[in-house]
């Protein structure tokens, strides 16, 4: 709804529903309003548009779901923001644009609509870490929660047996087995992430890093990437994708990582949450029967430091009030237990909520639950800065992490000219 005559709809719509002047009024009070969300493609975007109709039935509003990828998504919705075109009246937010969202008012500050409906929300069975990390900076909740990624190893558990070897736990166990397990003469790698040059790559190795005990940002708040830890974690993570992993990593994003996994090229893989429904998918996976899922390793000499990602669902603050409230009934609707349960059992591999652990049609089709849960209870959300520079930051290292992988640079030197970049920033 973008023009005076669709507000007029959505305002009548909204006093016949107080006013209860229509069975049907009272059952749909958005009808007459669109509500377009600009949405990751990640596997979650598909079983939105499938769930779409559903809330119309019971609402009256319908939800057009446009699916961007990252980069896309980033330009769009900034431009929309900016320009104050209402475009969109919902966007998915990647966890780490929160400081952005915050600090130009891009979208709604929900912290009063939550505690308007917090009964209704439940929001105490909703992981603290989810709640804050996907939508909350410096006390303003610019997106709600919807889709919690916990970074977790996935590997092929039979190639382990076969060679010996235990599920790695530490980054020195990692790295040994990545090793051990590659046979190039057979076609089989012992490792795979993110090479490309951008975000890709910038997350990918930023994960790596903290697990090594790196960090981008100093306690002073300001830039630290080229610091000593994050050089030498640069170097280990060089040396892996030159001795263990496939041809070609260096130019994967998410999407060639994942199906080196699944097609049983590769037998380690840090990743995401959300692509473990696919690995017992036989429709696109071969290593069904062999795959299993712990949690992410860590150095020998420091605490576990698990990642926790995802996205949370902003609503444009420039769209109509009407708008707005129809917006946040459809995050309230997503999010509430039947319904993302369902989301969840059609594949979205994003989960949010407590319950949704020990629920036992959840478990029985996603074994891997319980490693969520702890992720989630013990994760760091903030080892990417969630601040308002990130967007640049991620940028200057994807540069730098793929520049050192395709042998054109020196870490030292590849983070020193990043470091510059950022300071620049501050």
């Amino acid at each position: 709804m973008k023009n005076a005559d669709a507000a007029k709809l959505a305002t009548a719509g909204l006093l016949a529903c107080l006013m209860g002047s229509t069975a049907l009024a009272q059952d749909k009070p958005f009808s007459g309003i669109t509500l377009t969300i600009a949405s990751q493609n990640d596997q979650f975007a598909p079983v939105i548009a499938e769930l779409a109709p559903k809330f119309e039935e019971e609402t009256g509003a319908t939800v057009k779901v446009d699916i961007l990828d990252y980069g896309s998504l980033l330009t769009k919705t900034t431009a929309d923001y900016i320009g104050d075109t209402e475009g969109y009246d919902l966007v998915t937010m990647d966890i780490v644009w929160a400081g952005e969202y915050a600090e130009n008012g891009y979208s709604v500050e929900l912290s009063d609509l939550i505690e308007r409906d917090a009964e209704e929300i439940d929001v105490d069975d909703i992981y603290p870490n989810l709640m804050m990390g996907l939508g909350n900076y410096e006390g303003q909740q610019v997106a709600f929660p919807f889709a919690g990624y916990a970074n977790v190893l996935a590997y092929n558990k039979t190639r382990l047996d076969e060679a010996g070897l235990e599920a790695p736990t530490t980054m020195e166990e990692f790295v040994a087995a990545a090793e051990k397990l590659t046979d190039p003469d057979a076609g089989l790698y012992g490792f795979v992430a993110n090479g490309q040059k951008g975000p890709a790559s910038a997350q990918d190795w930023m994960q790596y890093n903290s697990e090594m005990g790196g960090a981008i940002m100093g306690e002073d708040g300001m830039p630290t990437l080229n610091s000593d830890a994050n050089v030498e974690s640069l170097k280990v993570y060089r040396d892996l994708f030159r001795k263990a992993a496939p041809p070609g990593a260096a130019g994967y994003d998410w999407g060639g990582r994942e199906e080196s996994f699944r097609q049983g090229v590769a037998a380690l893989m840090q990743t995401w949450s959300v692509g473990a429904p696919g690995y017992y998918n036989p429709e696109i996976s071969k290593v069904v029967d062999d795959v299993a899922i712990t949690t992410a390793p860590h150095s020998g000499d420091m605490a576990p430091s698990y990642g926790i990602g995802g996205w949370g669902m902003a609503i444009n603050a420039d769209v109509s009030p009407e708008e707005q409230e129809a917006a946040w009934a459809f995050i309230k609707w997503l999010t509430s237990p039947e319904i993302h349960k369902e989301f969840n059992m059609l594949g979205a591999g994003s989960f949010l909520r407590k319950s949704e652990m020990t629920d036992p049609d959840l478990l029985a089709k996603f074994p891997f639950l319980p490693v969520l849960a702890e992720t989630f209870e013990n994760g760091n959300y903030d080892y990417r800065p969630r601040i308002p520079e990130y967007p640049q930051i991620q940028d200057f290292l994807g540069t730098a992490v793929n520049s050192v992988l395709v042998g054109d640079a020196d870490p030292k030197e590849a983070l020193d000219a990043a470091q510059a970049q950022a300071e620049d920033l501050f």
